[in-house]
Formats: structure tokens, C-alpha cells, sequence
């Protein structure tokens, strides 16, 4: 079994990552002819200030007295330039914007591997082109393009890292810092002869990068007055910078200034998924080749931005990443017709290049080109482009270039997506492949479902292993001359030993369908709908978090509806109050965008109420080990108002900008590090033991807290705590075995085996049970399918200094702690059910496996980002939960079955 379930990990790992080199593969093409716009250009420097995290509409609306929070800005959208909004993409984190802005492609998104700080392949970029670049801002993202470029002209001024803190200080000082250095840099330019060569070349960048909205976006809301007041800032210190260059360069009319945001922010202050605030930045632009401002009457668009930021009369161009904007430019015809054709040569040399590489590696006769732009079309549209440029036609060059670009674009995502195809039914048939096989195992080994079925035993053929052998072989044949990478021999070679395993049970699915043939066929029928209701809900719980809050009002009748409230009426009534006060929580807004400390302190209240009736009753008893229990409890509360305190005194200091008290900061991961032994201490006994368990995650949780997501886990332990009971009297019910009291049943590692039942009908409700549970405990809160339901906020009682491994790893563990509530009682339930938890888990692993394929067809890529990036998660989340089950299963029983000693011998009820 140990054997299976390392193999079934290894599986899933298969599955988890194939996501990524079917819909995630990087999109960079290599091997293009340089191509050049034969003119010069009509620039001979580019100032780019690109302002992190803000939003469009925040930056071109009026405020409340109807002036304009960035005056300089809204001037030259009037008078001097061209503006619009640029469209982002998916993630809208400040990296891969970064990438899009300066080297032209989408990110590779095995950058977030590296936290977007390493170059995970070579591209090239505008500052590598250019001849000289100079960049100041943030250390997270200046040296990525200084590192990716050729010789040494990237020069990179940074601050310390140290200083992108949340709560310290005011963080416009941040962007501050850039424009005094810039102004230092050309104050010292004056007085050196060398550098004062350098900056008057031509094709040279300056890159001010500025991080100062953005910080203030995570930590006060882009609604605050901080965020609003550092566009101010920010606005003013724009116009200081070109005033300087202006007078520098001796108004020479050969600047360019660019204005824009690497992606836009939440209304909660987060980023990273697909909402239009993340993805509707500012782009104004003004200086040498932009064009003035152009008055209009009416414009045409699909929302109501320009009536609200009252810029109707002025016209909006909107651009994408990778087209040239050519209305931007203010040159001659002739100019704008030979950009546009160079920028269409470009993009069909990419084309060119990724259909030679997918041609090279595919049998002549599986090769399907891309039949809308052939060579003869290419050479068609290239020769009549040439031919309206020597006619002047220059209206005509610009159409003709964007239906070529059309064109390449979506010849190259034919070919980057050309095996997705394959990838997909060989990842399909594996699936459905192991959950035969899981199936067909739990009814062979866990259950009496066959048991009553005569078998005949056969001689083993030869045949079917030797046929299986000769399918491997072939299938590597076909993957090797083709070239294929080595994961497509993961992925093709997978189901051959996976449907091998399949058909050698034969036998058992012979066994299954006489078996299945003595049962009435409307029971079959009633019993297999209601299975495929459940599953389904459970797949729509991720689409509408409502999906939770109905079922769990079904849990809530299912008592009434059965002989158990005739049996155990308290019990029955304690089940359905909590699993409607549960229910609760999915109809509730998303963590962050409503935090109240004020919660959070009543949450921990209602758990120093409860701590004093179970200390009360401890107090009670007479037994030898009542002082030890008695004083880790104790540890306990203290640990408990401890969070509270943290949590408060942090709230205050951070309101005052006067940064996280280093005692704070000490007692916050004091309490982490301790709140995994801790609970160890306690007694084994199951309602004890659990009950630590809380006390310690609980005092975790309150500090990870910012609103009413504090009293989730403490409701989800009382509903599971109830669930326990309550599964004793249904199996006492169905007369499989007596009732044992709760306070006799002790957490055991070695359990006798004899003692281990096999699976009933019944047993699928309870690993149901837990899938359900499972997902309440991960979505109840908030649906975190997308990346911009995280609040940062949450771990500002650990740190509060921008470390993105760091901080994700502490949101991770608030995630993980209803888990573990959930798996320790579970633990609880396969033992006073008298259940394996191998064979239990199995069916829990089976109906995880369901809901995951069900999302592998669901996932797209076509609609809005937030679709695609919406549909992408809940696949990696279905895998990650079933890869994650394993590990807190072995949690959940260290927790449960282990015993420290306060001092003295060490006590493990492992032996």
C-alpha cells in the first residue's frame, strides 16, 4: 500500500505539471533576422516613468472638488500629448508588466518559480538595444534587465531593499528617492566629461521606476488618502524631471516622454489576477514623434471612463502589447507606413522561424501548416505593401501590415499551442486510467462488494503484458523521431503501465458488473445520481462560493431526514445550528476588502471563553496527569492573548507609521514555531487532544487575521467536533458496531488491524463528508482561486518589509490551518468508525481525481483573462489539494497520535 500511494503521488505530480507545458509553455522565439525602419528616427533619447501599481481610473478621474490628482499629467493630455488606457495581462504582478513594457513579449511564467526576480530564459529588451540605458527604483526589478543584456551600457541605481516596508515609514519617500537621484545624476553629469559624452548619444534610455503607489496601494488601499496624495507626489515630481531635461538638452525637441503602470490594483490592494482594475493602466505620452492632442466630438467605446473622467473631447487611443500604435505617432506617412511594415516583418519572421522548428520535429504526413497565411500569401502581402509604399499609398500599407500581423499572431499561437492536443488526451487517458484503477482497488481490497462473486482462478496470460510492452515501444518510437522533449515521453509513455494495472483486474470489474446485477436498478440509479449531484456541486462551489452554503444546508436537514434525530436529538441539533452558522461564511465578501481588528479580537474572546470551560472541567478530574494537562492549556491561553495583544498593538503602530514593534514580530513567530508541539503535550485523549490542536493553530490564525475569517476556524472545529459524534451514532445505527464513549477513545498510532472494518455504502458519505469540508475549509473565506484575493496585510504581524517567498509561505499556513482541523478530525472519525484510513482515503483520492478531470476540460484559453487565469487555478488547485491531502494526512497523525512530556521520559503512543 505504501507502494501505491508513493506511486499514486509521483501520478499526480505528472498531472499537477502538465498544466503548465500545455498551457504554459514559454512563448520567446529565437532566431530572427534583426529587420530596422529604414528611416531615422525622429527621437534620440526616451524617458520612461512607469508608476507601479496604479490604476487608471484612479490617475485620469477628478477627486471630490473636481481637480485633477495629477495636474501636470491632465495638462499634457490637453495640450502637448496622446493618451489612452494600455490593456495588461494575466498575472498582473509587477515582473512580467515589467517584461511586456520593455521587452515587448508576455513573461515566460516559469519566471514565477524564480519570484520574477531571475531571467528563466534569455530575451532581449529596449535597454538592451538601446546604446546607453539609465534606471533607478526598485532592486526587484532594475537588475533583470540589466542582467539579460549584452556588454555593460545597462547601469542601475537602486535603493535598499529594506526600504519597500509596508508600515515603517511614508512610502513616497520611495519615490522620492528616485528623482533626487536622477537630479544628483545629471547635477554630476555637468562636471564629467565622459558621462556627459554618453548622455547626449542618441538611442538612449532612462528608466525611472517608481514603487511608491504601489506600497502605499498594499498597505492603505488604493481608496486612501495615502495612495491618492502619492499620485500627487508622484505627478509633481514628473514635472520637476522634465523640466530638467527640457533645460538640460536645451529644449531640442529630441525627448520622448512615456507615462504608464505596469498594472493596475484591487480595490482591497491586491494584484496578480484579471479584474479590469489590475489590467486598465494609464498610458500618456508626449515629446519628439508623439502626437498633439486631437479634439473630438464622440468617441466609441464599450465603457463609460470618458464621460466619468470628463476627457471625452479628447481622444482615446487604447493600445495592446505587440502591435505598434501608429496613432500615437506624429511623423510623416511615409514614416508611419515603414514602422508599421517593419513591425509586421518582424512579428512574420517570428512566425516564419516557430513554423520551420515545429515543422522540423513532425512527420511530414501528421504536419498541418497554418493555412491562412501560407508562403504564397506572405509573399503576396510583403510584395503589394512594397508596392503602395512606392505608390504612396501609405493608408493602404498601414491596413495591409495589421491584417499581416493579424494574421502571424494567431499563426503563431497555432504552432506555440500545436500539441496541446496531444499533450491533452494523453494526459486525459492517464486520469481516467488511475481513477479505474484507485476504483477498482478500493472494491478488490477494502470492501464486500465481491465477496459473495464464485471466481474462477486463471492462468496469467502472456499476452497482455507483451502487447502493453509493445505499445511503450512504439509509443517512444513515434515520440523519438519527432524529437520530442522528455516530458512528452511522460506524458505518452504514463497510461501504458496505468491501463496495464487497469486490465489485470479484469477479473474484478467481471465480479463488479454480476455483483451490481443483483441490485435493484432504481437503487443503482438513485445511488449514482445523488453521487454526480454531489460532485457537482463540489465543482460549482468553485465557480459560486453560494455552492457551499446550499450544500452545507443540506448537511444541516440530513439528520431530520434519517433515524438519528430519534436517536441523538442534541446531537442532531448541535449539527444542523453549526453547519448553518458555517454556512454563513461563503455568503460573505472575500478577505481584506473589509478588515476589522475589532473581529478579530472577539474571535480570540470566544476562545478564551471556551479555553475556561474546558480548563474548567479539567480542574475537575482527579487523574494523575490533570497538572500537566492543566498547565499546557494554560500555555495555551497565554499564547491566545498574546496574538491578541499583537494584533492590536500592530494595527496601532502601523496606523501611526511607526513600523512593527520588534517585540511584536518576536512573539508572532515565538507563537508559530511553537503552535506544531505544543499540542503534543496534551493527552492523546481524542476530544483533548483536538482541542489543543485548535488552541495552538487558533493563536497562529488570530495573528494572520484581518476581519471575520478569525471566527471560521473556531465554528469549522465546533461542526467537526460535532461530525465525530455524530458518525459514532450512525454507525451504531447500522448496527456495524457498539458505541464507544467519546472520553475513553484515545489517538493511537498502532492501531490493531483486526479491529478495521470493510467499507459500506455509507462510508462514500463520509469521505464525501470530507472532500466537502475540505473545500469549505478553502474557499469559505474567500475564494482564492484568484491571486488578488491575498491580502498582504495579513502577515504584517510577522514582517512587513516586501519579501514575496516569505509572505507567501505565511498566507499559505493561514490557508493550511482549516485543513489540518479538518484532517485531525478526521482522523478522529476513521477511529471511532472503526475505518482504515488507507481505504477511506482511497475514496477520498477518487473523488478528488473526478473533480480534478472535470477541470482539466474546463480550463481555456480564450475569453477575458480573468476567465483564463479563473479556469487555469481551479485545475492547479483540485491537484494541489489532492497532492497536499497526503502530507497533511501524515500531519493531521503526528499531531493526533504523538506525546511529548513536560519533563521527565518522553511518552509516544507511536510504541
Amino acid at each position: 500500500m505504501l507502494l501505491f500511494f508513493t506511486l499514486g503521488l509521483l501520478i499526480h505530480f505528472v498531472f499537477f505539471a502538465s498544466i503548465f507545458d500545455i498551457y504554459f509553455t514559454s512563448p520567446l522565439v529565437h532566431g530572427m533576422t534583426p529587420q530596422f525602419t529604414p528611416l531615422p528616427p525622429p527621437a534620440r533619447r526616451l524617458v520612461l516613468f512607469v508608476a507601479d501599481g496604479l490604476r487608471a481610473d484612479t490617475l485620469y478621474e477628478l477627486d471630490e472638488n473636481g481637480t485633477s490628482r495629477a495636474p501636470f499629467i491632465r495638462n499634457i493630455i490637453m495640450h502637448e500629448g496622446s493618451w489612452g488606457i494600455s490593456h495588461t495581462r494575466v498575472p498582473t504582478e509587477s515582473r512580467p508588466g515589467h517584461v511586456a513594457l520593455i521587452a515587448g513579449f508576455y513573461e515566460d511564467v516559469s519566471a514565477v518559480a524564480k519570484g520574477w526576480k531571475e531571467n528563466p530564459v534569455e530575451f532581449d529588451s529596449l535597454f538592451n538595444e538601446s546604446k546607453y540605458t539609465w534606471s533607478w527604483g526598485s532592486p526587484d526589478i532594475l537588475p533583470m534587465f540589466a542582467k539579460g543584456a549584452s556588454g555593460d551600457h545597462v547601469y542601475t541605481y537602486s535603493y535598499d531593499a529594506k526600504r519597500e516596508d509596508f508600515g515603517a515609514q511614508d512610502a513616497t519617500k520611495l519615490d522620492t528617492w528616485v528623482f533626487d537621484n536622477v537630479k544628483d545624476f545629471f547635477r554630476h553629469a555637468r562636471n564629467n566629461q565622459s558621462l556627459f559624452s554618453k548622455i547626449n548619444e542618441e538611442k538612449i534610455v532612462f528608466f525611472l521606476h517608481l514603487l511608491g503607489i504601489d506600497t502605499n496601494g498594499h498597505a492603505h488601499r488604493p481608496s486612501s488618502r495615502d495612495y491618492k496624495d502619492n499620485i500627487k507626489k508622484v505627478d509633481d515630481g514628473v514635472k520637476e524631471i522634465v523640466s530638467m531635461f527640457n533645460h538640460f538638452y536645451g529644449n531640442d525637441g529630441k525627448t520622448t516622454f512615456i507615462f504608464t503602470s505596469d498594472h493596475g490594483m484591487t480595490d482591497w490592494g491586491s494584484h496578480g489576477a484579471g479584474h479590469p482594475s489590475e489590467t486598465l493602466t494609464p498610458l500618456v505620452t508626449w515629446g519628439a514623434g508623439i502626437n498633439y492632442p486631437q479634439r473630438v466630438s464622440a468617441q466609441q467605446f464599450d465603457d463609460s471612463f470618458l464621460k466619468e473622467w470628463r476627457l471625452e473631447n479628447w481622444k482615446r487611443l487604447d493600445v495592446n502589447q505587440g502591435i505598434l500604435p501608429v496613432d500615437y505617432l506624429n511623423n510623416t506617412d511615409l514614416f508611419k507606413a515603414e514602422s508599421m511594415f517593419t513591425n509586421a516583418v518582424q512579428i512574420l519572421e517570428q512566425f516564419k522561424v516557430k513554423m520551420t522548428q515545429k515543422k522540423e520535429v513532425t512527420l511530414p504526413f501528421l504536419f498541418t501548416p497554418f493555412k491562412l497565411l501560407s508562403d504564397s500569401k506572405q509573399f503576396n502581402i510583403l510584395r503589394k505593401a512594397r508596392s503602395y509604399i512606392k505608390h504612396r499609398k501609405f493608408d493602404e500599407v498601414v491596413s495591409l501590415c495589421k491584417e499581416l500581423i493579424h494574421l502571424a499572431l494567431k499563426g503563431l499561437s497555432y504552432y506555440h499551442t500545436y500539441d496541446r492536443f496531444f499533450l491533452g488526451i494523453n494526459v486525459v487517458i492517464g486520469f481516467v486510467g488511475w481513477i479505474s484503477y484507485a476504483s477498482l482497488l478500493i472494491i478488490k481490497s477494502h470492501s464486500n462488494l465481491i465477496k459473495g462473486v464464485s471466481k474462477e482462478v486463471k492462468k496469467p496470460s502472456h499476452l497482455l503484458p507483451c502487447s502493453f510492452v509493445a505499445i511503450g515501444i512504439l509509443v517512444a518510437f513515434f515520440l523519438l523521431i519527432q524529437a520530442c522533449p522528455w516530458t512528452y515521453y511522460v506524458y505518452g509513455l504514463l497510461p501504458v503501465p496505468i491501463w496495464y494495472a487497469v486490465l489485470r483486474e479484469f477479473q474484478v470489474v467481471q465480479d463488479l458488473v454480476t455483483s451490481l446485477l443483483t441490485y435493484p436498478l432504481s437503487h443503482f440509479v438513485g445511488y449514482l445520481l445523488v453521487f454526480t449531484l454531489g460532485i457537482e456541486v463540489l465543482v460549482l462551489s468553485f465557480f459560486y462560493r453560494y455552492m457551499l452554503t446550499a450544500g452545507l444546508t443540506a448537511f444541516a436537514v440530513w439528520p431530520f431526514l434519517t433515524r438519528l434525530w430519534t436517536r441523538a436529538k442534541v446531537t442532531s441539533l448541535s449539527w444542523a445550528f453549526f453547519s448553518v452558522l458555517l454556512a454563513v461564511f461563503p455568503l460573505m465578501p472575500v478577505v481584506g476588502r473589509k478588515p476589522d481588528i475589532f473581529l478579530v479580537m472577539g474571535a480570540g474572546l470566544l476562545v478564551l471563553l471556551l479555553s475556561l470551560c474546558v480548563v474548567t472541567s479539567l480542574m475537575k478530574r482527579k487523574d494523575s496527569f490533570r497538572k500537566e494537562e492543566l498547565l499546557v492549556h494554560l500555555l495555551q491561553v497565554l499564547s491566545t492573548v498574546l496574538s491578541m495583544y499583537v494584533v492590536y498593538s500592530t494595527q496601532s503602530s502601523l496606523l501611526r507609521k511607526q513600523g512593527l514593534p520588534l517585540m511584536n514580530q518576536i512573539i508572532s513567530w515565538a507563537t508559530l514555531a511553537s503552535s506544531l508541539f505544543v499540542p503534543l503535550l496534551s493527552s492523546p485523549a481524542v476530544f483533548q487532544r483536538l482541542f489543543s490542536i485548535l488552541l495552538s493553530l487558533m493563536s497562529t490564525y488570530l495573528l494572520l487575521s484581518t476581519g471575520y475569517e478569525a471566527v471560521f476556524p473556531l465554528v469549522l472545529f465546533c461542526l467537526m467536533f460535532v461530525w465525530i459524534n455524530i458518525e459514532q451514532e450512525t454507525l451504531q445505527q447500522s448496527g456495524v458496531c457498539c458505541k464507544q464513549k467519546l472520553t475513553s477513545i484515545q489517538f493511537s498510532y498502532n492501531t490493531d488491524i483486526t479491529q478495521f472494518r470493510q467499507l459500506y455504502l455509507d462510508d462514500i458519505r463520509r469521505a464525501f463528508f470530507l472532500v466537502f469540508f475540505l473545500v469549505t475549509a478553502f474557499f469559505g473565506t474567500g475564494n482564492i482561486a484568484s491571486i488578488n484575493s491575498f491580502d498582504l496585510a495579513s502577515v504584517y504581524c510577522f514582517l512587513t518589509v516586501f519579501s514575496p517567498f516569505m509572505m507567501g509561505a505565511l498566507m499559505m499556513w493561514k490557508i493550511l490551518i482549516p485543513f489540518v482541523l479538518v484532517m485531525c478530525a478526521f482522523e478522529a472519525v476513521q477511529l471511532t468508525t472503526q475505518l482504515s484510513s488507507k481505504s477511506l482515503f482511497l475514496i477520498v483520492l477518487v473523488i478528488s481525481d473526478i473533480m480534478a478531470l472535470h477541470f482539466f476540460f474546463l480550463v481555456k484559453d480564450y475569453g477575458s483573462w480573468l476567465d483564463i487565469g479563473t479556469s487555469i487555478s481551479h485545475y492547479v488547485i483540485v491537484m494541489s489539494m489532492t497532492i497536499f491531502l497526503v502530507f497533511l494526512n501524515g500531519l493531521a497523525q503526528l499531531l493526533t497520535t504523538k506525546k511529548l512530556r513536560l519533563c521527565g521520559k518522553p511518552k509516544s503512543h507511536f510504541m
